[in-house]
């Protein structure tokens, strides 16, 4: 084989993701996430990969994607995953592994060795663990009888041949980059029939097909009970609902995957083998704002057949999250109930799709106002009329809104009189949201052999060019950055932040002037970035660090990953200063809800079980060990959900993960009066039993409602470094009806007696004197989700 010829097959070896030599994984065997770009599992025609998948920052999946020939090794979000292991929890880039163990179960261990995602199953026989043709993970004995296969646990996609059932569902990504569970499904109902279902934070609805359709209009059959559907490697589906449809390519067999997208429409993509590229063949919705909850609340949808689909927030509202239209619009004004300082403004080809409060058929114009006026949470309401007959519906709740110049009806928004707000307002704000062009197949002539060899091996050789040069061009700009960083405004902390200059926080802060709050290293105070971001910018009291030091744990702090940890956007690092830009929580601290008794029973029991994973995760978890120092309500941060975020925890102390035995002493005394854990008082070593402490604290103020730093009264008169509240609710234990006594007045006529029950005792657990008798966090988490109740 000549030089050029050889050189070519090289290139195109190189292409290919899967360069893994394993056809099967036996029993003993493992796959490391540390070498995860040679060790996977490939079916025999090479088509699919399983193995490890990068889903984020130091954070993996185990998962099944198709191995395209033209989709680099490092940009895995082009990759054309097909199912995951475990979407919701993604394991650590280091020490962690999948095996097959000798009692016959696949395992996939974090680098903890906590088992995150297992089959769960068991045999003595010898097992084979491989990927099929068909994209189908099986576990089988050699003998041929199969305990388990990924076709039966779906993510967001089938393949061909792959049956959806009434066991299984799809359930979309929350968006195109984030592979974990959203709030779309398709799934077979009660009724027998094939659905499309929002599952939102707030609110759930069906909407395909179309819920004022009856089945039958819809061309669907419910008296089926078998409840499957599936498409064959031709292009067909069909449902035992009596739905079906062939892609505009169906006839020819090629890879295709249908795939329920984040947008909330089913999608099956075809890929030309030819240029190696996918494409959409069909779609189940073609009026894509029909989709619900798409662009969240008080906003509309319209589609731009060269933007794509957009959303816009109604006049007199702002958009609440630039980055994720799913939380939709806030008003800018507030409503009284006074119907005399309201007024209505007029919007004509505007759709708000259920959750009507009143239906008047045969109104007048001013019954529907009056009826609105009346009810003072009616954000407005709906009106036709045709000339014959007219219909009222009065809206509690703006949902599903889309603008369509088909749509004949009116919508009338409910605003305070003397308003500024007009109709083009309403377009101020828009969003674009993920779009797709339906491609037609041709099918071409077959081309001359010899002709196409010559255009691979001059791309070959035009490609090896190209990269090479950009190998240059790359290092010469590397070079000009390293030395200009600081010019540029731009530096990365070794993860990818965003450095920020000093005036730029200082002009998004309006000069530091809207303090949020305050502890011993520093202030934060809200600002909106130049991309109209809402962030909180900490800024630190002094410049205690060099700013190696300070980027090398600003870098730390970005290998971090945890749902309940407060996300950093950024930092600045300029002369004396030094401040971290962090994502803002609109719901405030835990401290601020607490004291406005805005939080009931459950969402208490929530934020202690997120508020205690995130510790685990930072104890015994990430690479770096963290211990916090300074568990409070104040650094306890909710969003918009009541989802608790974990801050301050980046600048506390890491830890060597290699030391064992992790004790360590401290020059300075960390924390807050009433959180502090005896060892500090006692000079006693420091271990992550100081957090235990403090969460144990944190609990019995959410338990009780009293704050730990002002005391309680105790009959034995006794008061320690942290109060009397511990004394207190010791004292109560021992009555038979103690929650009653001690639980939060603002929640005591409403409240689950088995869940606050095990919070207390946990809390008394983590609260224990002697640091050797209290839980680690981990126990706390396994406590916390057994709901083992001595009530229940």
């Amino acid at each position: 084989m000549d030089f050029p010829t050889s050189l070519f097959f090289l290139l195109l070896l190189l292409s290919f993701q899967c360069s893994s030599s394993l056809s099967s994984l036996n029993k003993g065997s493992s796959l490391s996430v540390e070498k995860h770009t040679q060790d996977s599992i490939v079916s025999p025609n090479q088509m699919f990969c399983a193995g490890f998948f990068q889903v984020g920052e130091n954070a993996f999946s185990f998962a099944i994607w198709f191995n395209d020939p033209h989709t680099h090794n490092n940009n895995h979000n082009n990759r054309n995953v097909v199912w995951i292991a475990n979407r919701e929890q993604p394991v650590n880039g280091k020490l962690s592994k999948l095996s097959l163990l000798n009692s016959g179960s696949i395992v996939l261990l974090d680098a903890d060795q906590i088992t995150t995602w297992s089959s769960n199953t068991a045999s003595n026989a010898p097992l084979e663990l491989n990927l099929q043709d068909d994209g189908n993970l099986v576990l089988r004995e050699l003998q041929g009888t199969i305990l388990w296969q990924s076709f039966d646990s779906p993510t967001d996609t089938l393949l061909p041949g792959q049956p959806l059932t009434r066991y299984t569902q799809l359930v979309s990504s929350r968006s195109k980059t984030n592979h974990s569970s959203g709030f779309y499904k398709l799934l077979f109902d009660n009724d027998n029939l094939l659905r499309l279902i929002y599952d939102g934070p707030d609110v759930s609805s069906s909407y395909w097909p179309p819920q004022w359709l009856l089945s039958w209009d819809a061309g669907r059959f419910s008296f089926n009970s078998s409840r499957v559907a599936v498409f064959n490697s031709l292009g067909i589906f069909n449902s035992s609902d009596n739905y079906g449809f062939s892609t505009n390519d169906h006839g020819k067999v090629m890879p295709r995957r249908l795939t329920l997208d984040s947008d909330g429409n089913v999608r099956v993509y075809s890929r030309n083998e030819a240029s190696k590229k996918w494409y959409v063949s069909w779609q189940f919705i073609f009026e894509t704002c029909t989709v619900h909850g798409v662009c969240g609340v008080n906003s509309t949808c319209n589609f731009d057949p060269k933007r794509g689909r957009i959303c816009s927030c109604l006049p007199g509202h702002t958009v609440k999250n630039h980055s994720d239209w799913s939380y939709g619009c806030e008003p800018m004004f507030n409503l009284s109930c006074n119907g005399n300082d309201s007024t209505f403004l007029e919007l004509q080809g505007f759709e708000f799709y259920g959750y009507d409060s009143n239906y008047i058929p045969n109104s007048t114009y001013m019954n529907c106002v009056n009826l609105c006026l009346q009810d003072c949470n009616c954000k407005g309401f709906q009106y036709r009329y045709d000339g014959e007959y007219s219909t009222c519906f009065t809206k509690r709740q703006l949902l599903n809104g889309r603008r369509s110049t088909r749509f004949e009806g009116t919508i009338y928004l409910r605003l305070p009189k003397n308003n500024n707000f007009s109709k083009e307002e309403s377009v101020s704000a828009y969003g674009h949201v993920f779009s797709v062009q339906l491609h037609k197949e041709y099918v071409r002539k077959p081309e001359n052999r010899f002709v196409r060899f010559f255009l691979w091996l001059a791309t070959a050789v035009g490609a090896l060019e190209v990269v090479c040069f950009l190998i240059i061009w790359v290092f010469l700009i590397k070079t000009r950055q390293k030395s200009g960083a600081d010019q540029q405004g731009y530096h990365q902390a070794e993860m990818g932040f965003r450095k920020y200059s000093y005036s730029e926080l200082k002009e998004a802060t309006k000069g530091f002037n809207q303090e949020i709050s305050r502890g011993a290293e520093g202030i934060v105070y809200k600002g909106i970035l130049s991309d109209q971001r809402h962030v909180a910018i900490k800024r630190l009291y002094e410049a205690k660090q060099g700013e190696e030091e300070f980027l090398a744990e600003v870098s730390i702090i970005g290998r971090l990953n945890h749902m309940n940890l407060i996300e950093m956007w950024g930092y600045c690092a300029e002369g004396k200063h030094r401040l971290l830009v962090y994502e803002y929580m609109e719901n405030g601290s835990l401290a601020q809800n607490l004291s406005s008794n805005t939080l009931d029973w459950s969402k208490r029991y929530s934020i202690a079980l997120g508020t205690a994973r995130v510790l685990a995760y930072l104890h015994e978890e990430c690479l770096e060990w963290i211990l916090h120092c300074d568990i409070k309500p104040q650094n306890i941060l909710l969003d918009a959900n009541y989802q608790p975020k974990v801050a301050d925890f980046g600048l506390s102390k890491l830890l060597n993960r290699n030391n064992l035995n992790n004790n360590l002493r401290f020059s300075v005394i960390r924390g807050t009066r009433g959180y502090m854990a005896p060892e500090w008082v006692y000079n006693s070593p420091i271990t992550s039993k100081v957090d235990v402490y403090s969460y144990g604290i944190v609990l019995l103020e959410m338990i009780t409602g009293k704050n730990p730093t002002t005391g309680v009264h105790s009959n034995a008169g006794e008061e320690s470094y942290n109060g009397r509240l511990v004394t207190w609710v010791r004292e109560k234990r021992g009555d038979a009806s103690w929650l009653e006594h001690i639980i939060d007045p603002a929640i005591k006529t409403n409240f689950d007696e088995c869940k606050m029950d095990l919070l207390a005792r946990v809390a008394l657990d983590c609260v224990e004197v002697n640091k050797d008798r209290r839980p680690t966090m981990s126990q706390v988490v396994e406590m916390l989700q057994s709901h083992d109740c001595l009530r229940c």
